[in-house]
């Protein structure tokens, strides 16, 4: 029902779009309308296939790197409160710096090549994810985790049986944020340069104008996002089913 009740917005949008185009507001070259963005994207699919694949790769690499070094810090961060004490502030002063500031200096000491774009992919999704696991291991019930330990449980069966299950909402709304960042900053460590990506195909087009192909490649970084969401929003139905039973429920 939410699904069906979203399409008459986004039917709105594009026909404002078309119309604002169409009243010529703007040059044609500036404000195409979809249907040139759309025959834009259409024409030039095979160049915008293999950026989006380069895109992809990177987004998913440092996101996977992330997440593995999430999960990493996360369990220290719980078993060791120090170990928290001293990290917390690091995590979120990292924060505070732009990812457009990061880029230019992950260039110069990487290249042009993917490493720099994977490695600020990482450094954006890493704090979220971290952050929003170590909370969920944090509200594991106190109670059923001294049940198991009075029953001989080690502390790898503690996290199996209690806390990595109870930690799973917050898990995924930490990868749901990550998950969004993590195609914008590959294309943002693009524009500065490389040899294929959305963020390089947009520098190109851009410099000749190519208003239609600039709008095609921002569609093309909304399905991108888009997709990887539903994606992981399935993996989080199949691993937790009884959240949404429960929202259906309540609905």
């Amino acid at each position: 029902m939410r699904k069906a009740a979203s399409w008459p917005v986004f039917l709105v949008i594009l026909a404002l779009w078309q119309a604002a185009s169409a009243a010529r507001l703007l040059p044609p070259y500036m404000l195409p309308g979809p249907f040139e963005v759309g025959l834009a994207m259409l024409n030039d699919m095979p160049l915008l296939a293999r950026h989006t694949g380069r895109t992809l790769f990177e987004a998913l690499a440092g996101l996977a790197l992330g997440i593995a070094a999430a999960f990493a810090l996360a369990f220290m961060m719980d078993a060791k409160r120090r170990v928290k004490a001293a990290v917390a502030p690091v995590l979120l002063l990292t924060q505070t710096i732009p990812s457009v500031a990061l880029a230019p200096i992950l260039v110069l000491w990487m290249g042009f090549g993917s490493a720099p774009k994977v490695a600020l992919v990482f450094l954006t999704c890493f704090f979220p994810i971290a952050v929003a696991l170590e909370n969920g291991f944090a509200q594991a019930d106190p109670d059923a985790v001294r049940l198991l330990r009075s029953m001989g449980a080690s502390t790898p069966q503690v996290y199996r049986y209690i806390k990595i299950p109870g930690a799973l909402g917050p898990l995924f709304s930490g990868l749901k944020i990550s998950t969004t960042y993590a195609v914008a900053a590959a294309v943002i460590a693009e524009w500065l340069g490389g040899d294929a990506g959305l963020g390089v195909y947009m520098t190109r087009v851009r410099k000749s104008y190519s208003f239609d192909k600039m709008f095609a490649v921002i569609f093309v970084t909304v399905v991108l996002s888009l997709t990887l969401m539903k994606l992981l929003e399935a993996l989080e139905r199949r691993v937790t089913p009884w959240n949404f039973l429960l929202e259906e429920h309540k609905t």
